[in-house]
């Protein structure tokens, strides 16, 4: 990263302290100044210099019970007690259901207990809410994928990477599920 990529990052980092109201998270003003960075940051780094502004963002509800919540279902998903995280999750989503990153939260527990058709409601749900959400659109390849619907999941990493270019292992993921379905129509 040059340094005036550095300071550009520092300036746009420094707006996540200024206190900003919001409604949602998905709603914040600063998110629209992030995607247009992101979407074309030709720098690995930089990219995920802003995607971790975006999540900080999305992260943060606005509300002391709710991301207590979150603090709470992402612990339950890291000790791998699903149950417990659909739980907390689905309480988030009860108490605040404008708030997007519970839908998704809950949507990553109900793929990884192959809930897939759950997690697909999960994530149309999120994406209503916040249609730039490469996370959701990541995930939902990554569902679309466990349930063979292989050209679905193509147009889902496809609409990630839109957003997104330098997402972790999408352009792999893309680049493997192309060949696939190239090599199955031949």
């Amino acid at each position: 990263m040059t340094m005036a990529q550095i300071m550009r990052w520092l300036a746009t980092a420094a707006t996540l302290f200024v206190a900003v109201p919001t409604l949602a998270a998905q709603d914040d003003p600063r998110l629209r100044e992030l995607f247009d960075k992101l979407a074309v940051s030709d720098d690995d780094r930089e990219g995920e210099l802003i995607q971790a502004a975006i999540w900080t963002i999305w992260l943060n509800s606005g509300d002391p019970l709710i991301d207590a919540l979150m603090m709470r279902g992402v612990e339950a998903v890291d000790a791998r007690d699903l149950d417990t995280a659909e739980r907390v999750f689905t309480e988030m989503v009860k108490k605040k259901p404008g708030f997007a990153e519970g839908w998704n939260k809950r949507a990553t527990v109900r793929y990884l207990a192959r809930d897939f058709e759950g997690s697909l409601a999960d994530i149309d749900k999120t994406l209503a809410l916040e249609p730039r959400h490469f996370g959701a659109l990541s995930g939902l390849g990554m569902v679309k994928l466990a349930m063979g619907r292989e050209d679905e999941a193509l147009a889902a990493f496809r609409r990630a990477i839109a957003l997104y270019p330098h997402l972790p292992g999408a352009q792999d993921q893309l680049r493997e599920l192309e060949e696939r379905i190239k090599g199955r129509r031949i």
